[in-house]
C-alpha cells in the first residue's frame, strides 16, 4: 500500500480535539494570542483538567497550586503548555490498536520524549521541541497498524514494534517506514515543517542531507527508550549506543550512559499524559 493510500483508509487518522488542532496550528502563527489559546483550552473541560493535573504534578515542582489554565500558562510558559496540550491530544487519539500494546507504546514514547528533552538541554537545544518530536517519532506505527492492520501484523511477526530492525523491514516491505508515516502525519496535522523533517531524519540522522541536531537527539532517545523496554544491562547499553550520533552532537558516551538520570526519574509526574 502506498503512503497516500494509507492515509485515505478510514481508520488511519486518529481523532484529536479541535482545540488541540488549533494549538498545533498556533506553532505556525507568531502573532498568536496566548489569552486566546488559554480561553479555548478553558472551554475544553477534559483537556484543561488534565493540563492542571500535569501543571500541579511533581514533574514541574511548582511551589504553589495552579488553579486555572491562565495560571498554568503563567507558571509553565506558553511553549510548555502548548507541548503538554499537543502531547495530551496525541496520546488520547488512538483508543485501541490491533497488534500494539498501547500502554507500552505510549510509555516508550514518553520515555523517548523526556530523554530527548534532557539531551536537548545538554546541547542547549529547544527542549520543548525535542520533547514533542520525541513523543511523536513513532506515531507512524499506530497509523500503519490502524490503516493497514494485516500488512502491519505480518511485519510484527518478523520484528515487533520495539525492534531496532523494524524500520528496515518496513522499507523492504512497503517502500517507507513508520518514520516516513509519522512525518507525513505531522504535515497533514499542519505542524511546522521542522517537526516533519526532524521525525523523518531521526531514523538515520547522519544520512540526512544536512545534520539536524534534534533528529540526532531523538535517535538517541528512541534507542535509550527501546533499551529500557527491553531491559538492557549496562553492558548491552554500551554495546548498542549510537556513538557516532552521540559524538556528532558534541556529547560523550559517559554523559549518556552514566550522567543521565534513570528514565522513571526523568518522567516522574507525567503519568497523567498516559491516562
Amino acid at each position: 500500500m502506498k503512503i497516500d493510500s494509507l492515509f485515505q483508509q478510514q481508520n488511519a487518522l486518529p481523532s484529536i480535539p479541535k482545540v488541540v488542532q488549533e494549538v498545533i496550528e498556533s506553532f505556525n502563527n507568531e502573532s498568536v494570542s496566548i489569552d486566546e489559546i488559554a480561553k479555548k483550552l478553558s472551554a475544553d473541560l477534559v483537556l484543561s483538567a488534565k493540563l492542571l493535573r500535569l501543571a500541579n504534578s511533581s514533574y514541574y515542582h511548582s511551589s504553589r497550586s495552579v488553579g486555572s489554565v491562565d495560571d498554568a500558562v503563567l507558571m509553565l510558559g506558553f511553549m510548555t503548555v502548548r507541548t503538554l496540550v499537543v502531547s495530551s491530544g496525541l496520546t488520547g487519539g488512538f483508543k485501541t490498536m490491533p497488534g500494539i500494546d498501547l500502554k507500552q507504546f505510549w510509555r516508550y514514547s514518553l520515555h523517548a520524549a523526556v530523554v530527548a528533552k534532557w539531551l536537548a538541554k545538554q546541547t542547549h537545544g529547544n527542549s520543548d521541541f525535542a520533547f514533542t518530536v520525541g513523543l511523536m517519532h513513532a506515531i507512524g506505527q499506530l497509523v500503519m497498524h490502524a490503516g493497514m492492520p494485516e500488512e502491519a501484523l505480518q511485519v510484527d511477526k518478523i520484528a515487533g514494534t520495539l525492534d531496532a530492525r523494524r524500520p528496515s523491514i518496513e522499507r523492504t516491505s512497503f517502500g517507507y517506514d513508520f518514520y516516513d508515516v509519522g512525518a507525513e502525519l505531522a504535515k497533514r496535522w499542519r505542524f511546522p515543517d521542522t517537526f516533519s523533517e526532524a521525525i523523518k531524519a531521526s531514523a538515520a540522522p547522519l544520512e540526512a542531507h544536512q545534520f539536524e541536531p534534534i533528529a540526532g537527539i531523538v535517535h538517541i532517545a528512541a534507542w535509550r527508550s527501546r533499551a529500557e523496554e527491553n531491559k538492557f544491562s549496562h553492558e548491552e547499553l554500551e554495546a548498542t549506543l549510537p556513538l557516532d550520533v552521540v559524538r556528532k552532537l558534541g556529547l560523550t558516551s559517559d554523559m549518556v550512559l552514566n550522567d543521565m538520570p534513570p528514565l522513571h526519574e526523568l518522567s516522574e509526574g507525567l503519568d497523567d499524559l498516559l491516562n
